[in-house]
């Protein structure tokens, strides 16, 4: 990526090469094109739903650094950049929008199911108790109910139930769709770092195949670059074709240092950009920093309690307490939603 002032000097040399062979009229008519362009390029914002403070300038500074011949300059290849999704690049209170899918499939599973109701999480499943999910059951329940609701069904149905509804629920406090409760500041960030060659992964804590139905379509990260939570796979010939079964055994769940492991698995590279939001994400952003080229780590900082949510250090949702730590004493970017992001949610 070249600097503004660069494509400044850039198209005013080559007008000047090209007016030189022009009468006076047409000289002062291309010089005014020229000007209008140069002025374009000097204008544009990449970030424009960010405010002009630090964190914006210190993002395209290092864009610009890396992209850049010069000692920062870091080729295509390596311009791996990776992103957390919950609370990163959407939100994800009340609960992981996943865990909504989650309980939506378990009630709509149950009545074939007499035998679930003497399963106490189940029961609390249906009943839609998050707090008791949460302090009684843990991670470990919810992965338990992850792997009942997608059991014995193929990923390419999968596909299509998740599809089907991404498109019909809506976010239980803001009666949005879950695809607009996404963050525009973030989805503008991911369009500037492929724009300037970057290669963007989505590594997640969510289910990989309920990331792989809708992932694309609302953050233009294709399938093969989205890295996260999976169960079980069972290969079988139905009807005379191939499918893929799902059963409820969960081998991985990407939270935490599996993130780092995974980003080793899958793309076999240590990225120069990680962006996340809590605990669960730290080890993906030491893994960032220690890389032999220039990186940013980066965490997204919940500050905005009117327009989206306030939480960090006890917040049982996307804690961010050793995280905030770790900033601070090796200088990662702490993007602070209410000073940094004039808008939070696409409007």
């Amino acid at each position: 990526m070249k600097t503004y002032s660069s494509l400044v000097l850039i198209f005013l040399i080559g007008g000047l090469t090209l007016n030189s062979c022009k009468d006076k009229k047409q000289q002062s008519a291309t010089e005014q094109t020229t000007t209008s362009e140069v002025t374009e390029n000097v204008n544009a914002d990449p970030l424009s739903a960010w405010n002009d403070t630090k964190a914006k300038l210190r993002i395209i500074s290092f864009v610009d650094a890396v992209t850049t011949q010069g000692s920062d300059f870091i080729a295509p290849e390596d311009r791996i950049a990776v992103f957390d999704n919950d609370g990163t690049l959407w939100s994800e209170h009340p609960t992981y929008f996943q865990v909504e899918f989650i309980l939506f499939r378990i009630k709509k599973l149950a009545p074939k199911h007499p035998e679930w109701k003497k399963n106490k999480l189940i029961q609390t499943a249906i009943k839609h108790d998050l707090q008791k999910l949460r302090e009684k059951y843990g991670a470990r329940g919810m992965g338990q109910l992850m792997g009942i609701a997608m059991a014995g069904i193929s990923t390419d149905e999968l596909n299509t139930l998740v599809k089907s509804w991404m498109k019909n629920a809506r976010h239980p406090i803001t009666g949005k769709p879950y695809s607009k409760m996404t963050f525009e500041p973030m989805l503008e960030l991911i369009k500037y770092l492929q724009s300037n060659n970057f290669k963007v992964y989505i590594v997640t804590g969510g289910g990989i195949d309920f990331m792989r139905a809708w992932a694309t379509e609302v953050y233009g990260v294709q399938p093969e670059n989205i890295i996260g939570s999976y169960s079980n796979l069972n290969y079988e010939i139905k009807n005379g074709k191939p499918v893929l079964i799902k059963d409820a055994k969960i081998l991985i769940i990407n939270d935490g240092p599996e993130k780092a492991k995974n980003i080793h698995r899958f793309i076999g590279k240590k990225p120069v950009i990680a962006f996340g939001n809590s605990d669960g994400d730290l080890q993906m952003l030491e893994w960032c920093a220690a890389n032999k080229h220039k990186s940013l780590s980066a965490y997204i900082h919940h500050t905005d309690s009117k327009r989206e949510w306030a939480y960090d250090r006890k917040s049982r949702i996307g804690t961010l307490n050793a995280g905030l730590d770790e900033a601070a004493k090796k200088g990662w970017l702490v993007v602070d939603m209410k000073k940094d992001w004039k808008i939070i949610h696409p409007e």
